[in-house]
């Protein structure tokens, strides 16, 4: 595992934010837990760390994850390779939202990863890839306790905190899924399809 503790290093060196440790936990768990050969989905590759794991505790399965930035692809093709994980990923490149309109392939587990004031646009999109009894696990959600707050919100993080909270709600009144939200790391909420 030696690879991994590279990525993680040299994400801290740069500063790009993985996976905190509590939730990291929270994934492998889910991921051992998946039928062989599922479908992966993650919504922000980064540098490829959490796609890394997913892989690397469900053997059979396959990963499509979605990323925008032209140069963390490049780093996470990079790290997948270092792993042997190529042949079991398909990175797209491009805005999230929009590849999502066009996906079909059904998932049993989706990552939820990306743009925070995405999540609750990405939402419909994402039900209908589930199939059933599939697990959304969506990261940040209560982002650095904001969401929760009661105290007037920073104009920086506007869009963000209110289209998070319409996402936890968009969730809870859905009646075809079931949720909790785990505060732990910078809170994950745990999607279920019933």
């Amino acid at each position: 595992m030696n690879a991994l503790k590279e990525i993680e290093d040299f994400a801290l060196l740069n500063k790009i934010p993985i996976l905190l440790p509590e939730s990291r936990v929270v994934l492998q768990k889910l991921t051992k837990e998946l039928k062989s050969s599922s479908n992966i989905l993650e919504i922000g590759t980064a540098i490829g760390y959490s796609g890394c794991l997913m892989l690397l505790n469900s053997p059979k399965s396959n990963l499509t994850t979605i990323e925008k930035n032209s140069n963390m692809v490049k780093i996470a093709k990079n790290n997948f390779k270092k792993l042997n994980l190529c042949s079991r990923v398909n990175i797209l490149q491009g805005d999230a939202t929009e590849i999502l309109k066009d996906l079909n392939k059904k998932c049993d587990f989706i990552f939820l990863d990306g743009s925070k004031s995405q999540y609750v646009h990405q939402l419909p999109f994402l039900i209908n890839l589930m199939t059933d009894n599939a697990i959304i696990m969506a990261d940040n959600v209560l982002f650095r306790g904001m969401v929760l707050a009661e105290n007037p919100i920073n104009k920086k993080y506007k869009t963000i905190i209110n289209n998070l909270r319409k996402f936890i709600e968009e969730v809870k009144n859905n009646n075809n899924l079931k949720s909790e939200i785990l505060n732990i790391g910078d809170g994950l909420m745990i999607i279920k399809k019933i």
